[in-house]
């Protein structure tokens, strides 16, 4: 069996990438890769409220989920993202009754969203990794506005596509859009640069 890799919820997008959908980013924990995750706009809130600590006034579905589990002694043993295809992410949940574990299929978001009231690991595999992550750098100044991407990527009207850029160039590049929250674009490059690695069997990220 592959070899999982633990991820932790950094962020969520503070405006839609498009209308009905946000942008999670999950991080590796022991490592600087991350993966962008579109997820719809209830998921999107039920995210942000356990980041924020916010407790609603009524339960919503994912806590009721939570509370309804504990009632019956059942514990969420860990989230684990199996597969990307056709640009969706697909989990399974296992759970446990301390006699019996059963594996359940779920929407990522949906997960994800559990897992964070229950304080479940969240795993994935070293190809989703490569496949679908990109790294960010750790930058002690502000984040640059859109007139310096353009000057050093070369992305604006006269210059190349960036369907010509290098798999190295397209992975700063999406770690410059997702420091500047810019999520619709990171999303096209995300694509872009899976299809890229995809295509070219890239093992290793070229740093």
């Amino acid at each position: 069996m592959e070899d999982r890799i633990e991820l932790r919820v950094m962020g969520i997008s503070v405006g839609e990438i498009r209308q009905g959908a946000y942008a999670l980013i999950l991080a590796e924990v022991h490592g600087p890769r991350r993966i962008p995750v579109v997820i719809g706009v209830p998921e999107a809130q039920s995210i942000a409220i356990k980041l924020e600590g916010v407790r609603p006034p009524r339960p919503i579905s994912h806590d009721l989920f939570e509370s309804f589990a504990h009632a019956f002694g059942v514990t969420l043993r860990d989230v684990f993202i199996y597969k990307f295809e056709d640009g969706i992410f697909y989990s399974e949940l296992t759970f446990t009754d301390g006699e019996r574990t059963v594996v359940l299929d779920s929407r990522t978001s949906d997960a994800i969203a559990i897992a964070m009231r229950t304080k479940s690991p969240i795993f994935t595999t070293e190809e989703i990794l490569r496949t679908t992550g990109f790294v960010m750098e750790i930058q002690e100044e502000q984040p640059a506005p859109d007139a310096e991407i353009e000057q050093a990527f070369g992305t604006g009207d006269s210059s190349p596509s960036i369907e010509d850029f290098t798999i190295a160039e397209l992975e700063e590049y999406l770690a410059r859009l997702i420091d500047l929250e810019d999520y619709e674009e990171a999303k096209r490059v995300s694509e872009l640069l899976a299809h890229k690695r995809q295509s070219s069997g890239t093992k290793d990220f070229e740093l």
